[in-house]
């Protein structure tokens, strides 16, 4: 801080650091331990302040551990991560075979619709062009059960007979 002649007070900003490695190896030796303790201070903080449970693995250079967990042991909140991470893979394997059978259901719907719709057309007398001997005759005899089972009804009703 800085007090000038008139009274004002200037600060010195810090200046914008360029992220890049330090070549000094005291300078960055000295740079990894403040921000390795700003880093494990700030993962307290936030397990304080905001009930989290927090975990933090770092490693220097040259392979020495340093670690914070909030939980009694890091290798507690390690388990809950893969858990975690093994639910989601599962959760997004399970939609990918749901949505598989759900285009499966689609797919056989759609053909039964249009074999529905063929069959419409042939018993409306449509498209009977295509068709055998046969069918022509199966179709005939369907129409004949149809066409009894509507006079059934059509007597119950005017006799007054309810289904």
């Amino acid at each position: 801080m800085i007090v000038t002649s008139v009274g004002r007070i200037l600060t010195m900003a810090r200046g914008k650091v360029q992220m890049r490695r330090i070549e000094n190896t005291a300078s960055r030796q000295v740079t990894f331990s403040k921000r390795r303790s700003g880093l494990l201070k700030k993962a307290y903080e936030l397990s304080v302040l905001c009930d989290a449970e927090v975990g933090v693995i770092i490693f220097s250079q040259k392979g020495r551990l340093y670690e914070f967990s909030s939980s009694s042991e890091i290798q507690n909140t390690i388990d809950r991560y893969r858990r975690s991470s093994n639910d989601a893979d599962t959760y997004k394997a399970n939609m990918e075979q749901y949505l598989l059978h759900l285009k499966q259901e689609t797919t056989d719907m759609e053909r039964k619709i249009e074999l529905l719709e063929v069959s419409l057309r042939k018993l409306s007398g449509q498209c009977l062009g295509s068709c055998s001997t046969d069918e022509i005759q199966m179709i005939g005899d369907q129409l004949e059960r149809s066409l009894g089972g509507i006079r059934a009804r059509k007597e119950r009703n005017s006799s007054g007979v309810r289904c």
